[in-house]
C-alpha cells in the first residue's frame, strides 16, 4: 500500500468517527433527561405514549412534546412498571440490550486513535529520524533517474577531460554492447572516481546516464547503514535487484568510504556488525552479477586509503579514474561554463580569472562565479566585471572586510610596509608571478593586508597574508 492509498484511508476512519459523533450529537438534541419520578407522574397524567424497556433505562415518546423534545430518557428503579403501563392504557414493548457493539467500539476506537495519531503526528518525526516505515525497512533508499531528469551530458563537464575520455568508453559500452562482445571484451564491472570533495564526481556520473539515455540509480553509501541489524545488507539486495529489472542502468553509490571503510579496523569485538554485514553482501553483489547484462557500477570517493581492499581487487572495481583539481586550463574551461548562466562585462576574462583561482576546485568556481555576479548585484552594476571577481576571490580566499576593525595611523603604516615588500620582492626577483593587488585593508581571517599575486598553476599561496601585529 503506496503512501496515497494510508492517507486516503485514514481520512475515511476520521470522517467516519465524525459521522458518528454527529449522529450521537443529533440524537441527543431531541431526547429529555428526566427523573423516574417525573416519569411517573406523566404516565399517571397519560402524557407517556409509548415506552421502550431495557435493563436499566426506559426510553419513550411523549404524547406531545415537552419543552420542544419529543422523546424522553430516564433509569430504571420499578420493576413494577409493566401493571401500571397495562392499567394507564399504554403500549410498551421489551429490548434485549446488547453490548456487542460497545465492546467492539471499545477495542477498535483505541486503536483507530493510536492510528491516527501515528500518521499525522508521529510519524512525520520518525521519517525524519530514520524509524518509519517498518514495512519498507529493508528497501533501497535509490533514487531513479532516466535521461531527462539527470539532464547533464559531457558538454556541462570540463577540465576533467582525461577522467572524461575514460568515463566515454562506458557510454560506449552501453550503447553498442555487440561492438565489446565481439571480440570479448566486457566493460569493467565498477569503476571508482577518486579526487578531492568538490572535483565534480558525480557530475561526472550523472553526464555519463545522460549521455547513454539509461536509468540512473543514485544512492550515498551512508544511506546503506541503518540502526538496526540486516537493514544494509537487505538494501543492497533490493538496490541489485532493481538494477537488473531497469538493465541497461548506472549504479552510482556516492561516498563509498562510508560503506566500503576496511574491515576489523574499528575496534569490534565479535567483527559482524551492521556495517560489515552490508559490505559483505556489496562484495557478494559484485561478484554475482554479469557486466555483458549492462549493469555499471560507478562510486565516488575522496579517501580511498580507506577503503576495504576486497573492493580494489580486479573483478570489483577494476578501475580508478583520478578526478584531481583542475589545472589552469581546465579552470579556463569551467569558468567558461558557469559563465555563460551571467552577464558577464567585457573585462571579465576566464584566463585572468583562471590567473587568479590555482588550487579551486570545479564546486569552488562556480562558487565563485555566483559570488561575483552578487557583488555586481549589490554595487548596481549591469554586467559582472574583473573586479567583481577579484572581490569574490579576495571573499573567497581571505573572508569578508572587517570594517569594524579601526587601524591608526601607525598601524596603517607600519601594515602598508610589509606589504610593499612583499610587492617589492615579487616585482624585482626573476621568474615571480606578477602582483595583482596590494591592500592593507583587514580581512576576517585575521590578515591586516595582504598581497594578491597572478599564480600561473600552483596550490595555496595565492594571497601573502600580513603578519604585522597592531
Amino acid at each position: 500500500m503506496n503512501r496515497k492509498h494510508q492517507f486516503n484511508l485514514s481520512y475515511f476512519f476520521l470522517a467516519l468517527m465524525l459521522l458518528m459523533l454527529f449522529q450521537s450529537w443529533q440524537a441527543s438534541r431531541n431526547v429529555a433527561i428526566i427523573p423516574f419520578s417525573e416519569f411517573k407522574s406523566l404516565l399517571n397524567e397519560q402524557q407517556i405514549a409509548e415506552v421502550v424497556i431495557t435493563d436499566s433505562v426506559l426510553e419513550g415518546r411523549f404524547v406531545s412534546a415537552m419543552n420542544g423534545k419529543e422523546y424522553f430518557r430516564t433509569n430504571r428503579v420499578d420493576s413494577d412498571i409493566a401493571a401500571e403501563l397495562e392499567s394507564a392504557g399504554v403500549t410498551y414493548s421489551g429490548l434485549r440490550e446488547s453490548h456487542l457493539l460497545a465492546n467492539l467500539l471499545s477495542w477498535v476506537l483505541p486503536v483507530l486513535l493510536f492510528f491516527g495519531l501515528w500518521m499525522f503526528v508521529f510519524r512525520k518525526y520518525a521519517d525524519k529520524q530514520g524509524f518509519g516505515g517498518m514495512m519498507s525497512i529493508g528497501k533501497s533508499k535509490a533514487k531513479v533517474y532516466v535521461e531527462t531528469d539527470t539532464g547533464v551530458s559531457f558538454k556541462d563537464v570540463a577540465g576533467v577531460d582525461d577522467a572524461r575520455m575514460e568515463l566515454e568508453e562506458v557510454v560506449s559500452f552501453l550503447k553498442e554492447k555487440g561492438k565489446y562482445s565481439k571480440l570479448g571484451a566486457h566493460v569493467p564491472k565498477g569503476i571508482l572516481l577518486v579526487g578531492p570533495p568538490g572535483t565534480g564526481k558525480t557530475l561526472l556520473a550523472r553526464a555519463v546516464a545522460g549521455e547513454a539515455g539509461v536509468a540512473f540509480f543514485s544512492i550515498s553509501g551512508s544511506e546503506f547503514v541503518e540502526m538496526f541489524v540486516g537493514v544494509g545488507a537487505a538494501r543492497v539486495r533490493d538496490l541489485f535487484q532493481q538494477a537488473r529489472a531497469a538493465a541497461p542502468c548506472i549504479i552510482f553509490i556516492d561516498e563509498l568510504d562510508a560503506l566500503g571503510r576496511a574491515r576489523g579496523t574499528a575496534g569490534n569485538l565479535g567483527g559482524h556488525d551492521e556495517k560489515e554485514q552490508t559490505l559483505n553482501q556489496l562484495l557478494s553483489e559484485l561478484d554475482g552479477f554479469d557486466p555483458q547484462a549492462g549493469i555499471v557500477l560507478l562510486a565516488a570517493t575522496n579517501r580511498p586509503e580507506i577503503l576495504d581492499p576486497a573492493l580494489l581487487r580486479a573483478g570489483r572495481f577494476d578501475r580508478q579514474v583520478v578526478v584531481d583539481r583542475p589545472d589552469r586550463i581546465g579552470r579556463v574551461a569551467i569558468l567558461k561554463v558557469h559563465m555563460r548562466k551571467i552577464q558577464s562585462g567585457p573585462d571579465a576574462d576566464p584566463e585572468k580569472i583562471a590567473g587568479l583561482t590555482p588550487g579551486f576546485t570545479g564546486a569552488d568556481l562556480a562558487n565563485l562565479v555566483n559570488e561575483a555576479a552578487i557583488f555586481a548585484t549589490r554595487r548596481g552594476g549591469e554586467s559582472v566585471n574583473l573586479q567583481d571577481f577579484t572581490e569574490a576571490v579576495e571573499r573567497t580566499v581571505a573572508g569578508s572586510e572587517k570594517r569594524s576593525r579601526l587601524m591608526n595611523a601607525e598601524e596603517r603604516q607600519r601594515v602598508a610596509y610589509h606589504e610593499m615588500g612583499h610587492a617589492l620582492v615579487a616585482s624585482s626577483l626573476p621568474g615571480m608571478d606578477p602582483v595583482h593587488k596590494v591592500s592593507i585593508i583587514p580581512r576576517s581571517i585575521g590578515a591586516l593586508g595582504y598581497t594578491l599575486q597572478s599564480f600561473p598553476d600552483r596550490h595555496p599561496g595565492r594571497i601573502v597574508s600580513s603578519s604585522c601585529a597592531p
